[in-house]
């Protein structure tokens, strides 16, 4: 069996975001927001289909635009501020009318998300497959919705939540004492959800991308030295 058909990505985006406006998709720096999600989750190869669940059209065009499915729209019921992330899953899994191995609920904001981190939680969910995993950070603010994991603190990033399909189904809370994590460095982590999370997400954003653009001119450099 092929277990990449079998794989699945689904990016939660609804379009009534409050505190920042058209969040999921507001241009960061150039490209729109969710457009970092839909990429990371192509380069991982890891899924056969990546889905986008929302309300919103204008977010449907965009996700379709980058690559992404968006089957069906979302209703209102699950597009408001009260109803989580695992609600939304579950009815879209329930709505696709298909079952699937392996789910991969990820978030329209994290630009900074990185393809091993979904790898190697893919890998951890094979071989612990009866519960969530998700990525976390370590927390060092007071005011952090924090859990605990061998007396460290930690909070979550923001990036993703991988379970199997019938976990996404009957299991109802993604942080439990037995989901399992994925340590992401506060360099590459930082939730949003205000403005001034937007200015701290940019700084660290310019940070990662300019060194990687440095370290890809190296290595071109380095390759046209050994030709000459």
């Amino acid at each position: 069996m092929n277990l990449r058909n079998k794989t699945i990505a689904i990016i939660t985006a609804r379009g009534g975001s409050k505190r920042i406006k058209n969040k999921n998709i507001i241009s960061f720096l150039v490209k729109p927001m969710i457009s970092y999600s839909i990429d990371c989750a192509k380069k991982s190869k890891l899924f056969g289909e990546i889905y986008v669940s929302t309300d919103s059209k204008r977010i449907k065009k965009i996700s379709r635009l980058h690559g992404a499915k968006v089957p069906f729209l979302r209703g209102k019921k699950l597009s408001d501020d009260i109803t989580g992330t695992r609600d939304v899953v579950k009815s879209f899994l329930k709505n696709l009318k298909k079952e699937y191995k392996y789910v991969c609920c990820i978030y329209p904001t994290a630009p900074l998300m990185r393809k091993q981190d979904l790898v190697k939680a893919y890998k951890i969910l094979k071989k612990n497959s009866s519960n969530y995993i998700l990525s976390a950070s370590l927390s060092n603010n007071s005011e952090d919705k924090i859990f605990f994991r061998k007396e460290k603190k930690f909070v979550d990033s923001g990036q993703f939540y991988w379970a199997t399909y019938d976990t996404w189904l009957k299991r109802s809370r993604i942080i439990n004492k037995n989901s399992l994590i994925i340590k992401i460095p506060q360099k590459f982590s930082h939730d949003l959800n205000t403005y001034e999370d937007l200015k701290i997400l940019k700084k660290k954003a310019l940070k990662v991308f300019n060194k990687n653009i440095n370290n890809r001119l190296s290595k071109i450099n380095i390759k046209n030295s050994v030709k000459k």
